[in-house]
């Protein structure tokens, strides 16, 4: 398994652009993820939805890790950037962009969770030194552009608030997961998966009752294609290429996924885009261009190193 050989792999020296292919399939996945939330909507609720999807993704990874004897953190400060990393990736991240998707078009919600290049360019420059260009500003200020244009006339409102909060938080859970460089890639994502999911099963009991959820085999099919495919695979694949890569080049490829994501739509459900929403497309893919052929700067820094 190429992934978890390499998956080992800390940040050091002078962060490199992710793997084309990688990405490619990485992105693919994530805009198939949306169809697959709107068939499985139809038969279970939101919240209980999405904490299946990341309770199955981390206890395959948790299962894979103890096969393969990986080793498991043993400090309370690496369990607490786990945890903090499963809040807000798993359990504010997951929950948004379902929710999203329940209260907006798929491909709109689709390109709203993914406004990931736009959030983290700063954010990159204050923890890791990675400056921006003129060309990656001018990404910026597009992006955001295409972002208004697509949400327009898919509703805005709270689905729109939504999906861009999912968007905020796996930015956050992109920053974060540099902070367990040290930690294997597989041990670290099963676990935030399993933390982040067990509290969002316990909000879904709260706000949801208990799991009222028709087993249908589409639902089934759904749920482990998002649970295996689109988060447990893509999200150690996500964070292998995080500890090497530039975060601005990085996020960038990410541009890609409501694109599959429409397309995809449209093939399921016949939701062709609406005049507006290709104009927004093709502005945030000339943002996603002009981001990932920005030169940097300067190089950027690794991530500071925790105290042994």
């Amino acid at each position: 398994m190429a992934v978890t050989r390499g998956a080992r792999a800390v940040l050091g020296g002078t962060p490199t652009s992710p793997r084309p292919a990688r990405m490619l399939w990485i992105t693919a996945a994530w805009g198939a993820c949306f169809v697959a939330i709107d068939w499985g909507l139809r038969d279970a609720p939101v919240l209980w939805y999405a904490a299946l999807r990341a309770l199955v993704a981390g206890g395959a990874l948790v299962a894979l890790a103890a096969v393969q004897r990986l080793p498991t953190p043993h400090r309370r400060q690496d369990w607490a950037w786990i945890a903090l990393l499963g809040l807000v990736n798993v359990t504010v991240g997951f929950g948004g962009m379902f929710a999203g998707v329940a209260g907006l078009a798929t491909g709109t919600a689709a390109v709203l969770a993914n406004a990931q290049p736009l959030l983290i360019l700063l954010p990159a420059w204050w923890l890791y030194g990675e400056r921006l260009s003129l060309r990656a500003t001018a990404g910026i200020a597009i992006g955001f552009t295409g972002l208004i244009v697509v949400a327009v006339p898919g509703g805005g409102g709270a689905g729109a608030g939504l999906s861009l909060l999912s968007a905020a938080a796996l930015t956050a859970g992109t920053l974060l997961s540099r902070r367990l460089n040290d930690i294997d890639v597989i041990v670290a994502t099963g676990w935030h998966l399993l933390i982040g999911g067990a509290v969002l099963a316990g909000l879904a009991a709260v706000t949801e009752g208990p799991p009222a959820i028709n087993w249908t085999p589409l639902f089934i099919l759904s749920l482990l294609f998002l649970a295996l495919v689109g988060t447990a695979s893509t999200t150690v694949a996500w964070f292998t290429e995080a500890r090497r890569s530039r975060l601005d080049i990085l996020t960038a490829w990410t541009f890609l996924t409501p694109v599959f994501g429409i397309v995809l739509s449209a093939a399921a459900f016949g939701a062709l885009p609406s005049g507006w929403t290709a104009a927004g497309l093709a502005a945030v893919l000339v943002a996603m261009w002009l981001v990932v052929q920005a030169g940097p700067t300067r190089a950027a820094q690794p991530a500071p190193a925790k105290p042994h």
